[in-house]
């Protein structure tokens, strides 16, 4: 059997994996534009900030490997049409321009996303960057190197991540972000916090400017400043685009398959799409919100590599469900652990829920250990059945560890009576008595009452 992979960053990289295994003597292809495969894009901001200097470390596997396992791969290689009634690829070598036909027995979309890029005057000025790729990671810590003052654009994860690797070496950042408020897919309550701890502890080499977007860049060759739609103006020698990203759809419209209501592929649980033998997986496809049961488009490298290997799974015979994500993530700044699971409070009241939540704040070990720290959490629960729908946490303490908690028991639909029940695991370096989790609950429970 001959299986063909569009791309081959998480989730295209293990469904070739995984289908090796399964079939050894199945004959695979990886196609990417990109100039390497199976790379942790998540830690390229890590690398910029200068945790470790070979940003080699960040390939997963080399396409030697690859090579040697039995997978061919083709970098340089853009998939530019799929013919589902003839079973066949059009490809563009970008090297030399010449174009072919590839045929296959299961094809496997794995396009990913891309960087929003918003059309504005003068911006193919140098030095204006977006981070997808190891090789825009790698210009990116070149240009920070000799700069003093960068622009991110966009209060994401991805933004945050940057202002502190920026932060970190010494540079002067000034953040927009379109919302009122930065990581606003959290409940504006915690999002405020996160921003105050930002502008707080940064040595005033910080400066966010929200409710407001980019409108001119400004410059001749290089770019040296920005005009935003408010008027706001300031010098600037490097700006990063951070304003989200969109999946990659096209090819896969153009040859008659659905996308979701998300702009997303749309799947079913085994990563299927509408035409027989083709799948997607990873950021070009849509989800599944395990709580509402509604279409979401979350885009995470833990995702793409549970997709990946289920779309390898049952196009290789077997069968496996994917059964859904809760957005759940982690990320930091500086010395503050932000997480978050399931659905934020603005998000479950959207979906028609009546919803009950609590903040509490408290320290995450017994109070006389040296590294005892504060942890703010915030735990929404619906008022009529008392499951819980979601949980926020921050704090220089282990805020992930509690977000972890809920997402186990969301995914088993848990009550709030349900948490109480949980028997956590407790000692001084590790938690108090009554864990926060436990007495948010315990408060919670009150409130429903």
């Amino acid at each position: 059997m001959k299986i063909v992979i569009i791309g081959g960053v998480a989730a295209g990289a293990k469904a070739a994996a995984k289908s090796k295994r399964m079939l050894p003597d199945s004959d695979i292809h990886i196609y990417t534009k990109d100039t390497h495969v199976s790379y942790s894009a998540c830690g390229l901001p890590y690398y910029i900030e200068g945790n470790f200097e070979d940003w080699q470390k960040l390939i997963v596997r080399s396409k030697e490997e690859f090579e040697k396992s039995g997978i061919h791969v083709h970098t340089l290689n853009q998939v530019t049409k799929i013919l589902p009634i003839d079973k066949k690829i059009m490809v563009k070598n970008l090297e030399t321009g010449e174009l072919s036909f590839v045929n296959y027995d299961k094809l496997v979309i794995a396009t990913g996303s891309i960087p929003y890029l918003p059309e504005l005057p003068k911006d193919n000025l140098k030095n204006i960057f977006t981070l997808k790729t190891l090789h825009d990671g790698i210009a990116i810590k070149s240009v920070m190197q000799k700069v003093n003052n960068i622009t991110v654009i966009g209060g994401g994860y991805i933004g945050i991540e940057l202002i502190e690797a920026f932060v970190k070496n010494g540079k002067n950042v000034t953040l927009i972000e379109r919302s009122p408020f930065i990581l606003s897919v959290f409940d504006e309550d915690i999002s405020s916090l996160i921003q105050n701890y930002i502008l707080e502890n940064s040595n005033n080499q910080v400066k966010i400017i929200t409710d407001d977007v980019i409108s001119e860049f400004i410059g001749e060759e290089k770019v040296s400043g920005v005009l935003t739609s408010k008027g706001s103006g300031f010098e600037t020698e490097m700006v990063v685009l951070a304003a989200g990203v969109r999946p990659v759809v096209e090819i896969a419209k153009d040859a008659g398959i659905d996308l979701g209501i998300t702009g997303a592929i749309k799947v079913n649980s085994r990563m299927e799409t509408n035409i027989p033998d083709i799948y997607a997986c990873g950021d070009c496809a849509e989800k599944v919100n395990i709580i509402s049961h509604t279409p979401v488009w979350i885009p995470l490298g833990s995702t793409a590599n549970k997709e990946g290997r289920v779309a390898a799974i049952n196009l290789c015979g077997g069968t496996e469900d994917f059964e859904g994500v809760l957005g759940s993530t982690v990320t930091r700044y500086l010395d503050l652990n932000i997480s978050m699971t399931g659905l934020s409070e603005k998000m479950a009241q959207k979906l028609g829920y009546d919803t009950v939540s609590i903040v509490i704040t408290k320290r995450d070990k017994a109070g006389y250990m040296p590294e005892v720290q504060n942890v703010t959490l915030k735990l929404i629960a619906d008022r009529r059945s008392h499951k819980i729908l979601g949980a926020q946490a921050i704090g220089c303490g282990d805020a992930d560890k509690r977000v972890n908690t809920v997402s186990a028991g969301l995914v088993e639909g848990m009550t709030v009576e349900n948490l109480l029940d949980v028997d956590m695991t407790y000692a001084p370096p590790f938690s108090t008595s009554e864990d926060i989790l436990l007495s948010a609950g315990r408060i919670l429970k009150s409130k429903l009452s």
